[in-house]
Protein backbone atom coordinates (compact mmCIF):
# COMPACT_ATOMS: atom_id res chain seq x y z
CA UNK A 1 0.00 0.00 0.00
CA UNK A 2 2.81 2.42 0.93
CA UNK A 3 4.64 1.63 -2.29
CA UNK A 4 1.52 2.24 -4.33
CA UNK A 5 1.04 5.63 -2.61
CA UNK A 6 4.64 6.64 -3.32
CA UNK A 7 4.20 5.70 -7.00
CA UNK A 8 1.06 7.90 -7.18
CA UNK A 9 2.91 10.88 -5.71
CA UNK A 10 5.88 10.40 -8.02
CA UNK A 11 3.72 10.04 -11.16
CA UNK A 12 1.12 12.79 -10.56
CA UNK A 13 2.01 15.22 -7.79
CA UNK A 14 5.67 15.89 -8.64
CA UNK A 15 4.97 16.78 -12.33
CA UNK A 16 2.24 19.22 -11.24
CA UNK A 17 4.61 20.79 -8.71
CA UNK A 18 7.32 21.24 -11.35
CA UNK A 19 4.79 22.76 -13.78
CA UNK A 20 3.74 25.29 -11.13
CA UNK A 21 7.36 26.26 -10.45
CA UNK A 22 8.09 26.73 -14.15
CA UNK A 23 4.93 28.83 -14.60
CA UNK A 24 5.92 31.04 -11.66
CA UNK A 25 9.38 31.76 -13.06
CA UNK A 26 7.96 32.34 -16.56
CA UNK A 27 5.54 34.86 -15.11
CA UNK A 28 8.35 36.65 -13.29
CA UNK A 29 10.40 36.78 -16.46
CA UNK A 30 7.51 38.37 -18.39
CA UNK A 31 7.16 41.00 -15.69
CA UNK A 32 10.83 41.87 -15.78
CA UNK A 33 11.31 42.04 -19.54
CA UNK A 34 8.07 44.01 -20.23
CA UNK A 35 8.32 43.37 -23.95
CA UNK A 36 5.13 43.28 -26.04
CA UNK A 37 4.41 40.14 -28.02
CA UNK A 38 3.78 42.32 -31.09
CA UNK A 39 6.65 44.57 -32.12
CA UNK A 40 4.19 47.33 -33.14
CA UNK A 41 2.42 47.37 -29.78
CA UNK A 42 2.97 50.57 -27.72
CA UNK A 43 5.31 50.28 -24.76
CA UNK A 44 4.15 53.40 -22.87
CA UNK A 45 0.78 54.57 -21.57
CA UNK A 46 0.67 57.80 -23.66
CA UNK A 47 1.44 55.86 -26.86
CA UNK A 48 -1.26 53.33 -26.01
CA UNK A 49 -3.85 56.06 -25.48
CA UNK A 50 -2.87 57.63 -28.81
CA UNK A 51 -3.45 54.32 -30.57
CA UNK A 52 -6.77 53.75 -28.80
CA UNK A 53 -8.02 57.07 -30.20
CA UNK A 54 -6.74 56.32 -33.70
CA UNK A 55 -8.47 52.92 -33.77
CA UNK A 56 -11.78 53.98 -32.21
CA UNK A 57 -14.63 53.71 -34.73
CA UNK A 58 -16.89 56.20 -32.96
CA UNK A 59 -14.21 58.91 -33.01
CA UNK A 60 -13.04 58.15 -36.56
CA UNK A 61 -16.56 58.45 -37.97
CA UNK A 62 -16.41 62.24 -37.48
CA UNK A 63 -13.83 62.85 -40.22
CA UNK A 64 -15.65 61.01 -43.01
CA UNK A 65 -18.88 62.89 -42.30
CA UNK A 66 -17.19 66.28 -41.85
CA UNK A 67 -15.74 65.85 -45.32
CA UNK A 68 -18.46 66.23 -47.99
CA UNK A 69 -16.24 65.40 -50.95
CA UNK A 70 -18.42 64.18 -53.80
CA UNK A 71 -21.62 65.32 -52.10
CA UNK A 72 -23.17 68.59 -53.27
CA UNK A 73 -26.90 68.82 -52.59
CA UNK A 74 -29.37 70.48 -54.92
CA UNK A 75 -30.52 73.82 -53.56
CA UNK A 76 -32.63 75.44 -56.27
CA UNK A 77 -32.15 78.86 -57.82
CA UNK A 78 -32.17 82.14 -55.92
CA UNK A 79 -32.12 85.83 -56.80
CA UNK A 80 -28.81 86.73 -55.18
CA UNK A 81 -25.51 87.87 -56.70
CA UNK A 82 -24.71 84.31 -57.70
CA UNK A 83 -27.16 81.51 -58.23
CA UNK A 84 -25.97 78.38 -56.40
CA UNK A 85 -27.22 74.95 -57.39
CA UNK A 86 -25.00 72.69 -55.28
CA UNK A 87 -22.73 73.26 -52.30
CA UNK A 88 -20.23 70.97 -50.60
CA UNK A 89 -17.01 71.17 -48.64
CA UNK A 90 -13.88 69.10 -49.13
CA UNK A 91 -11.93 68.65 -45.89
CA UNK A 92 -8.36 67.38 -45.53
CA UNK A 93 -6.92 66.57 -42.12
CA UNK A 94 -3.52 68.28 -41.88
CA UNK A 95 -2.69 67.84 -38.20
CA UNK A 96 -3.95 66.13 -35.07
CA UNK A 97 -2.77 66.49 -31.51
CA UNK A 98 -3.83 64.53 -28.44
CA UNK A 99 -2.82 66.25 -25.21
CA UNK A 100 -3.02 63.81 -22.27
CA UNK A 101 -3.10 64.54 -18.55
CA UNK A 102 -3.01 61.65 -16.08
CA UNK A 103 -5.09 61.83 -12.90
CA UNK A 104 -3.54 59.51 -10.38
CA UNK A 105 -2.95 55.99 -11.67
CA UNK A 106 -6.44 55.09 -12.88
CA UNK A 107 -7.72 57.94 -15.07
CA UNK A 108 -6.42 60.05 -17.93
CA UNK A 109 -7.97 63.02 -19.71
CA UNK A 110 -7.24 63.81 -23.33
CA UNK A 111 -7.95 66.83 -25.53
CA UNK A 112 -8.01 65.93 -29.21
CA UNK A 113 -7.41 68.84 -31.62
CA UNK A 114 -7.72 68.37 -35.38
CA UNK A 115 -6.87 70.99 -37.99
CA UNK A 116 -8.46 70.69 -41.41
CA UNK A 117 -7.73 72.45 -44.67
CA UNK A 118 -11.12 73.04 -46.25
CA UNK A 119 -12.36 73.94 -49.71
CA UNK A 120 -15.94 75.15 -50.06
CA UNK A 121 -17.22 74.22 -53.52
CA UNK A 122 -20.19 76.13 -54.95
CA UNK A 123 -21.63 75.02 -58.29
CA UNK A 124 -23.43 78.15 -59.50
CA UNK A 125 -24.31 80.44 -62.34
CA UNK A 126 -24.02 84.22 -62.74
CA UNK A 127 -27.00 84.08 -65.10
CA UNK A 128 -30.35 84.29 -63.33
CA UNK A 129 -32.08 82.54 -66.26
CA UNK A 130 -29.74 79.55 -66.35
CA UNK A 131 -31.22 76.15 -65.57
CA UNK A 132 -27.88 74.56 -64.65
CA UNK A 133 -24.56 75.66 -63.10
CA UNK A 134 -21.90 77.02 -65.42
CA UNK A 135 -19.12 77.69 -62.91
CA UNK A 136 -17.64 76.21 -59.73
CA UNK A 137 -16.47 78.69 -57.11
CA UNK A 138 -13.77 77.48 -54.71
CA UNK A 139 -13.22 79.09 -51.32
CA UNK A 140 -10.31 77.81 -49.19
CA UNK A 141 -10.50 77.96 -45.40
CA UNK A 142 -9.05 76.39 -42.25
CA UNK A 143 -11.13 74.77 -39.50
CA UNK A 144 -10.09 73.51 -36.06
CA UNK A 145 -12.18 70.85 -34.28
CA UNK A 146 -11.75 69.85 -30.62
CA UNK A 147 -13.19 67.16 -28.37
CA UNK A 148 -12.33 65.65 -24.99
CA UNK A 149 -11.76 61.99 -24.10
CA UNK A 150 -11.71 60.19 -20.73
CA UNK A 151 -9.55 57.06 -20.41
CA UNK A 152 -9.86 54.46 -17.62
CA UNK A 153 -7.32 51.88 -16.46
CA UNK A 154 -8.73 48.33 -16.46
CA UNK A 155 -5.60 46.23 -15.91
CA UNK A 156 -1.92 46.30 -14.95
CA UNK A 157 -0.23 44.06 -17.49
CA UNK A 158 3.22 44.69 -18.99
CA UNK A 159 1.45 45.82 -22.18
CA UNK A 160 -0.08 49.35 -21.92
CA UNK A 161 -2.49 48.82 -24.83
CA UNK A 162 -4.32 46.20 -22.77
CA UNK A 163 -4.47 48.31 -19.63
CA UNK A 164 -6.68 51.19 -20.81
CA UNK A 165 -10.06 51.77 -22.42
CA UNK A 166 -11.89 54.85 -23.64
CA UNK A 167 -14.52 55.41 -20.95
CA UNK A 168 -16.26 58.50 -22.36
CA UNK A 169 -16.03 60.99 -25.22
CA UNK A 170 -17.31 64.54 -25.51
CA UNK A 171 -19.08 65.93 -28.54
CA UNK A 172 -16.86 67.65 -31.12
CA UNK A 173 -17.08 71.34 -31.95
CA UNK A 174 -15.13 73.93 -33.90
CA UNK A 175 -14.84 75.77 -37.18
CA UNK A 176 -13.33 79.06 -38.30
CA UNK A 177 -13.92 80.98 -35.04
CA UNK A 178 -16.28 83.48 -36.67
CA UNK A 179 -18.00 86.12 -34.49
CA UNK A 180 -20.88 86.33 -36.99
CA UNK A 181 -22.26 82.80 -36.58
CA UNK A 182 -22.39 80.88 -33.29
CA UNK A 183 -24.30 77.69 -32.46
CA UNK A 184 -25.52 78.08 -28.88
CA UNK A 185 -27.71 75.03 -28.22
CA UNK A 186 -28.58 71.67 -29.72
CA UNK A 187 -31.57 69.53 -28.78
CA UNK A 188 -31.68 65.95 -30.04
CA UNK A 189 -35.00 64.08 -29.99
CA UNK A 190 -34.18 60.36 -30.11
CA UNK A 191 -36.67 57.74 -31.35
CA UNK A 192 -36.84 56.03 -27.92
CA UNK A 193 -38.22 59.23 -26.37
CA UNK A 194 -34.96 60.40 -24.78
CA UNK A 195 -33.77 63.97 -25.33
CA UNK A 196 -30.22 65.30 -25.42
CA UNK A 197 -29.77 69.00 -24.63
CA UNK A 198 -26.29 70.34 -25.41
CA UNK A 199 -25.01 73.89 -24.88
CA UNK A 200 -21.28 73.12 -24.61
CA UNK A 201 -20.22 70.14 -26.76
CA UNK A 202 -16.71 69.73 -25.28
CA UNK A 203 -18.26 69.45 -21.82
CA UNK A 204 -21.04 67.05 -22.84
CA UNK A 205 -19.77 63.50 -22.38
CA UNK A 206 -21.17 60.22 -23.69
CA UNK A 207 -20.27 57.01 -21.92
CA UNK A 208 -18.76 54.10 -23.84
CA UNK A 209 -20.42 50.80 -22.99
CA UNK A 210 -23.24 50.09 -20.55
CA UNK A 211 -24.21 52.08 -17.47
CA UNK A 212 -26.70 54.51 -16.06
CA UNK A 213 -24.83 57.55 -17.39
CA UNK A 214 -25.78 58.86 -20.84
CA UNK A 215 -24.34 56.72 -23.60
CA UNK A 216 -23.56 57.11 -27.29
CA UNK A 217 -27.08 56.95 -28.82
CA UNK A 218 -28.01 53.52 -30.18
CA UNK A 219 -30.55 53.88 -32.99
CA UNK A 220 -32.36 51.23 -34.99
CA UNK A 221 -32.20 50.96 -38.76
CA UNK A 222 -34.76 53.20 -40.45
CA UNK A 223 -35.49 55.22 -37.29
CA UNK A 224 -35.72 59.02 -37.34
CA UNK A 225 -33.94 61.60 -35.19
CA UNK A 226 -35.02 65.25 -35.00
CA UNK A 227 -32.45 67.98 -34.36
CA UNK A 228 -33.22 71.49 -33.15
CA UNK A 229 -30.37 73.98 -33.52
CA UNK A 230 -30.33 77.37 -31.82
CA UNK A 231 -27.76 79.89 -32.98
CA UNK A 232 -26.77 83.54 -33.03
CA UNK A 233 -26.35 85.17 -36.42
CA UNK A 234 -25.20 88.68 -37.19
CA UNK A 235 -27.42 88.73 -40.27
CA UNK A 236 -31.17 88.92 -40.80
CA UNK A 237 -31.19 86.64 -43.85
CA UNK A 238 -31.58 82.89 -43.41
CA UNK A 239 -28.26 81.23 -42.67
CA UNK A 240 -26.94 78.20 -44.53
CA UNK A 241 -27.29 75.43 -41.90
CA UNK A 242 -26.72 71.86 -43.05
CA UNK A 243 -26.70 68.34 -41.66
CA UNK A 244 -24.28 65.71 -42.98
CA UNK A 245 -24.61 62.13 -41.74
CA UNK A 246 -24.52 58.42 -42.53
CA UNK A 247 -21.03 58.01 -44.01
CA UNK A 248 -19.12 54.85 -43.17
CA UNK A 249 -15.32 54.75 -42.94
CA UNK A 250 -15.07 54.37 -46.72
CA UNK A 251 -17.16 57.49 -47.43
CA UNK A 252 -20.17 55.48 -48.59
CA UNK A 253 -23.86 56.30 -47.86
CA UNK A 254 -23.15 59.94 -46.97
CA UNK A 255 -26.24 62.17 -47.01
CA UNK A 256 -26.87 65.88 -46.54
CA UNK A 257 -29.87 68.03 -45.65
CA UNK A 258 -30.59 71.74 -45.32
CA UNK A 259 -32.14 72.83 -42.00
CA UNK A 260 -35.46 74.68 -42.01
CA UNK A 261 -35.74 78.03 -40.23
CA UNK A 262 -38.36 77.89 -37.45
CA UNK A 263 -37.98 81.33 -35.88
CA UNK A 264 -35.80 84.46 -35.87
CA UNK A 265 -35.75 87.05 -33.07
CA UNK A 266 -33.80 90.35 -33.17
CA UNK A 267 -31.39 90.72 -30.22
CA UNK A 268 -28.80 93.47 -29.78
CA UNK A 269 -26.44 93.35 -32.73
CA UNK A 270 -27.91 90.25 -34.39
CA UNK A 271 -30.59 87.59 -34.39
CA UNK A 272 -31.36 84.49 -32.35
CA UNK A 273 -32.60 81.79 -34.69
CA UNK A 274 -33.99 78.28 -34.38
CA UNK A 275 -33.57 75.65 -37.12
CA UNK A 276 -34.89 72.09 -37.30
CA UNK A 277 -34.28 69.01 -39.40
CA UNK A 278 -34.94 65.26 -39.20
CA UNK A 279 -32.78 62.47 -40.52
CA UNK A 280 -33.45 58.75 -40.86
CA UNK A 281 -30.78 56.10 -40.34
CA UNK A 282 -30.03 53.75 -43.20
CA UNK A 283 -29.92 49.95 -43.07
CA UNK A 284 -26.18 49.58 -42.48
CA UNK A 285 -25.12 48.94 -38.84
CA UNK A 286 -22.07 50.70 -37.42
CA UNK A 287 -20.65 53.89 -35.92
CA UNK A 288 -21.59 57.25 -37.48
CA UNK A 289 -21.64 60.98 -36.82
CA UNK A 290 -24.35 63.54 -37.54
CA UNK A 291 -22.63 66.89 -38.15
CA UNK A 292 -24.30 70.30 -38.10
CA UNK A 293 -22.52 73.10 -39.96
CA UNK A 294 -23.73 76.71 -39.90
CA UNK A 295 -22.54 79.45 -42.27
CA UNK A 296 -23.86 82.97 -42.93
CA UNK A 297 -25.92 83.15 -46.11
CA UNK A 298 -23.50 85.35 -48.06
CA UNK A 299 -20.73 82.76 -47.74
CA UNK A 300 -22.71 80.62 -50.18
CA UNK A 301 -24.56 83.30 -52.16
CA UNK A 302 -21.67 85.69 -52.77
CA UNK A 303 -18.61 84.76 -54.79
CA UNK A 304 -16.09 86.75 -52.72
CA UNK A 305 -17.25 86.48 -49.10
CA UNK A 306 -14.71 84.39 -47.10
CA UNK A 307 -15.85 81.22 -45.37
CA UNK A 308 -17.21 81.55 -41.83
CA UNK A 309 -18.51 78.37 -40.24
CA UNK A 310 -19.17 76.51 -37.02
CA UNK A 311 -19.76 72.78 -36.66
CA UNK A 312 -21.05 70.51 -33.89
CA UNK A 313 -21.19 66.72 -34.10
CA UNK A 314 -23.13 63.87 -32.51
CA UNK A 315 -21.83 60.28 -32.57
CA UNK A 316 -24.41 57.51 -32.84
CA UNK A 317 -24.51 53.77 -33.45
CA UNK A 318 -26.92 52.00 -35.80
CA UNK A 319 -27.67 48.61 -34.30
CA UNK A 320 -27.99 45.47 -36.47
Amino acid sequence: MKKRRKDFIRRFFLPLLMLGVLTFFAGCQDEMTVEPQNGDEPTTDPAALQLLVEQDSSLASFDVNYNEDGLMDFLGKTTEQIYPFRVGKRMRLVSRNLNIEFSGDTLAFGTLTKTFEGLLLIAASYDSTSSEPDTVIEKPFTAVITRNIIFKRIARTPFPMRNWIIAAISLPEGGTQSPNIDITKLTVFLPNGDTMVVDSPNEYYLRRGWGWWRRVPIIGRGESVTLRVELFSAYEEDDFVTLTYGSDRFGHHRAKKLFDLVSSTPVGDGFEKVYEQTYTTHQFPGHYHAIITAMPRQVVFDDSTPVESESWGIPYFVRP
